[in-house]
């Protein structure tokens, strides 16, 4: 069940997508919290300079996360998310140890905002189905404020 704490999260993290944008980069952004509701780590989405496609806001930061933090600690965290983690941020944010996801727009919604963008050949997979073949439960929010999370892409695509 969102709180109004995770939309006040969530909405830290659409500040971080707009700060990624403003940086030249796609306009995605993830922010982790812990328990006591203290912003942990911010991450922009770190497509350029080097064009890593893999350079996913939630997939930087469940790395940093996983090289940083304790894994009791990461249980109790909570990654909000501007966009849905696709297939691979959502087996990055599972293999980190995060408890807890909360995303603003769906990877569905993505797509048809991307089209088949070489920049962003968007996984039309729900991050709910890749958590669900794991062995540990990772709580999922979302989609919460997807019109605010889509208007982060306006004029992008």
């Amino acid at each position: 069940m969102p709180s109004l704490d995770d939309e006040k999260f969530l909405r830290h993290s659409f500040a971080v997508a707009r700060r990624a944008r403003s940086h030249g980069n796609h306009p995605f952004g993830a922010i982790l919290v812990d328990a006591a509701g203290e912003v942990l780590i911010e991450m922009e989405n770190g497509f350029l300079p080097d064009r890593d496609m893999t350079g996913h806001a939630e997939r930087l930061l469940a790395t940093q996360a996983s090289k940083t933090l304790a894994p009791d600690v990461l249980a109790g965290c909570t990654l909000y998310t501007s966009a849905e983690p696709c297939a691979m941020c959502a087996g990055a944010i599972y293999w980190a140890g995060i408890g807890r996801v909360v995303y603003g727009m769906t990877e569905r919604s993505l797509k048809t905002l991307t089209g088949n963008h070489a920049e962003n050949p968007t996984l039309d997979l729900p991050c709910r189905t890749v958590f669900a073949a794991g062995q540990r439960i990772v709580e999922v929010i979302g989609p919460l404020l997807a019109d605010e999370a889509a208007a982060l892409h306006d004029g992008v695509w």
